[in-house]
């Protein structure tokens, strides 16, 4: 395992593959079990990883709770992010859902005894809930700081200009944001934002769902039929591009979603990788030894390239 620098102005050091806990638990009827996910935390923490993402909202708090089990002993060795915004509880009082921050109080003050731990050491809220100013969110963010029940804020699943804002009011240390080749729309504001900002970016959905690892596609070699066309169209797009995966993926002798995710840890930010068993695991992870030349990740980068739109494009044909 690799480790960098999370962004450029907090000193902390990071495995550049983050474990996401999301499926840890089974409380919504899917997922890892408590020994399933002991069996993937463990693996990850051999190979050197330090960097767990999770959130209030996973498996309602369960999630939580077998990474707070699994540190016990060895809390300092890890980096943990978690989120509140949607609540642990599955019908959670209207006072008690959202940004505000009394939900952030609440949400931090339940996450801490679950994680069985005094302090978190990445917050953000999971997603703008339209209504709460960015003023009162980064303001409660900071009393968290002072106190020291958080160490580092962050944001995920904000707009640039909000997410900008809060960030000249507050030190911000993180932005999480979907990224992958077939969703770099972040291009556009959000992790050019991040670079001004010194926020390291952790990316989520790096396999796209599933549907970067070839195996859900039309005909004989995937999974897609006739009856599921209208849940998942190969455009002309993602057909180049898994085309172009399946093809380095052979000279690899890896497969395509390994291709996948060696091209975004190329992309000088911290990608969430998820498994829902050991197996699953060990596969995906074999993905930091995978090497890509300058050549194929030029190759890729082409294929999944989009237009940065207004004011971008004019601004680079006023340049010349």
């Amino acid at each position: 395992m690799k480790y960098k620098l999370f962004g450029s102005k907090t000193g902390l050091y990071a495995s550049e593959i983050i474990l996401g806990a999301a499926n840890f638990g089974t409380r919504k009827g899917y997922g890892a079990d408590q020994q399933e996910s002991e069996k993937i935390l463990k693996a990850y923490a051999e190979d050197g990883g330090n960097f767990i993402d999770i959130s209030d909202v996973y498996q309602f708090g369960e999630a939580e709770e077998i990474v707070g089990n699994f540190m016990q002993g060895q809390r300092s060795n890890f980096i943990i992010c978690s989120k509140y915004t949607r609540s642990s509880d599955p019908s959670p009082a209207i006072s008690n859902f959202g940004n505000n921050r009394k939900s952030m109080r609440l949400a931090v003050e339940k996450s801490l005894k679950r994680l069985k731990t005094d302090y978190i050491d990445i917050y953000m809220p999971h997603y703008d809930d339209w209504v709460t100013p960015f003023e009162e969110i980064a303001i409660g963010l900071q009393d968290l700081i002072r106190e020291g029940k958080i160490l580092y804020a962050g944001l995920t699943n904000f707009p640039a200009w909000k997410a900008s804002s809060i960030a000249s009011l507050i030190k911000l240390s993180a932005l999480q944001v979907e990224y992958n080749l077939l969703q770099r729309t972040a291009d556009r504001e959000l992790i050019p934002m991040a670079k001004e900002f010194g926020l390291g970016v952790m990316i989520y959905s790096p396999l796209a769902g599933g549907l970067l690892t070839a195996k859900y596609r039309k005909g004989e070699a995937g999974r897609i039929s006739h009856s599921t066309d209208a849940e998942y169209s190969e455009d002309e797009k993602t057909k180049l591009i898994i085309d172009g995966l399946v093809a380095i993926a052979e000279k690899y002798e890896a497969t395509p979603g390994q291709i996948t995710f060696a091209w975004t840890l190329s992309k000088n930010a911290f990608p969430l990788l998820g498994a829902r068993n050991i197996n699953q695991f060990g596969q995906s992870i074999k993905a930091a030894e995978i090497n890509l030349t300058a050549e194929e990740l030029a190759h890729l980068d082409a294929l999944s390239s989009i237009s940065l739109g207004y004011p971008h494009d004019l601004l680079n044909t006023v340049r010349g």
